[in-house]
């Protein structure tokens, strides 16, 4: 569930990462006992398991529990898109050494744990320490015309085929909120499972970190998730783990005609069980991660 949070400062005009270690948050709606319990049992198998806090696209609509974890990002000098994997570290955890990957983005915990759910906790690419390409790179049948124009499958995502982002527009919704792409993530290792990622370079993205009347009205985003995107976005670049939440299938941001019929056509998408999610609204989130295999 979201949580509640106080009014946020001025914004600090820049965009910085503070790396470090930090531990994991408790869950709020756990009791102290339960969290103890739920920590010991998903931790004995692997690493990364149990109670953890992190910053999504609001689940609104549909069968789908909450919402899907954000990626920050990283835009490279030569214009490539990437994302970030969080800074990998050893810690002694019920006197074993377990590999963790944590860090600190614009003063919000950011772990691997974020992306432990419906199985990708078993994908090579999630696992700390994994030699891993962080580029976004397109898939193949992206679903947006302009993107199978534009690249092949493999090739990396580059800023520039974003360039008319300010006035894309597909005849899903209104035009002007931006542009989005199909990609994956950390998934070039041969065998390895693709990591869906949603990207979208949108013009809302500065009024949402300013707290701004824009497509929503930004005032209410709390000041811990407006630092996290002013921190975890790049010339105006989000992405998001493309999983639903519900039965782990592959929503679209603006790609199906039919999401007009489930108020969906300036949200994201799922047409499995018409989940909604709005990349609009990111939110704090709480749930229990699955445990990575065994190390």
């Amino acid at each position: 569930m979201p949580l509640d949070e106080d009014k946020y400062p001025q914004e600090s005009g820049r965009r910085r990462f503070v790396k470090g270690v930090v531990g994991s948050a408790a869950l709020g709606t756990v009791g102290v006992g339960g969290a103890a319990a739920i920590n010991t049992t998903t931790s004995q198998s692997g690493g990364g398991g149990g109670p953890t806090n992190y910053i999504g696209v609001q689940n609104t609509g549909g069968p789908a529990p909450r919402g899907m974890p954000l990626v920050p990002v990283e835009v490279t000098s030569a214009g490539e898109i990437k994302g970030v994997f969080p800074e990998t570290s050893t810690e002694t955890v019920g006197g074993r050494e377990v590999t963790v990957a944590e860090e600190e983005i614009g003063g919000t915990t950011y772990s691997s744990s974020w992306f432990q759910y419906c199985g990708v906790e078993q994908y090579g690419g999630v696992q700390p320490g994994a030699e891993a390409d962080n580029f976004f790179r397109s898939v193949s049948g992206p679903g947006y015309a302009w993107q199978s124009e534009a690249a092949e499958a493999g090739d990396k995502l580059t800023i520039d085929m974003f360039d008319d982002y300010e006035t894309y527009g597909n005849g899903i919704g209104r035009a002007g909120l931006g542009k989005p792409g199909s990609a994956r993530w950390r998934s070039e290792t041969e065998g390895a499972k693709t990591i869906p990622i949603q990207i979208l370079r949108t013009p809302e993205l500065p009024k949402m970190i300013n707290g701004e009347q824009g497509f929503r009205d930004y005032s209410k985003i709390p000041s811990s998730i407006r630092s996290f995107l002013d921190a975890a976005t790049d010339q105006n670049v989000m992405a998001w783990l493309n999983k639903c939440t519900h039965f782990c299938c592959v929503p679209g941001y603006k790609k199906l005609e039919g999401s007009s019929d489930f108020g969906g056509s300036d949200q994201v998408y799922c047409q499995c069980h018409q989940s909604i999610y709005d990349p609009f609204n990111p939110v704090n989130i709480r749930y229990i991660a699955r445990p990575r295999p065994s190390e």
